[in-house]
């Protein structure tokens, strides 16, 4: 599976529905896409972008999908980056995909252990220092 980080911004209607229910988001993205790609974190950022949301996803249509049903269901512009592992444009073969899938694998169990609510650090995950 791919990982992908959506970037969403309020737009006026979103900002409405959100004045009347400060859980939309969090409520709405868990309903989204469920069948079809993996929420693996929701985040409120400080900056250009009111929302980080983490997403593993079979393919660029299913990640598609579910940018269109999120935006439309929360009111949120929604810029989609795919994402790859900084040392995989480096790697060659299929060590790189092992690599990436055991990343993605790491901060899930970060991500669903209790009290984890943050990324993990680069340590956490890769076993280095940084």
């Amino acid at each position: 599976m791919a990982l992908y980080f959506l970037l969403g911004t309020l737009t006026p209607d979103g900002q409405r529905m959100m004045h009347d229910n400060p859980n939309l988001v969090a409520a709405k993205v868990r309903t989204c896409g469920e069948n079809e790609a993996h929420i693996l974190g929701q985040y409120a950022v400080i900056g250009k972008p009111d929302f980080l949301i983490m997403v593993e996803a079979d393919d660029n249509q299913v990640i598609a999908r579910l940018s269109l049903e999120i935006g439309t269901a929360v009111g949120l512009h929604i810029e989609t980056l795919p994402a790859v592992r900084v040392g995989m444009l480096a790697d060659r073969g299929e060590q790189g995909d092992e690599d990436s899938a055991n990343v993605t694998n790491t901060v899930a169990e970060k991500l669903a252990t209790p009290g984890h609510s943050t990324l993990p650090s680069l340590s956490d995950v890769y076993g280095t220092e940084g």
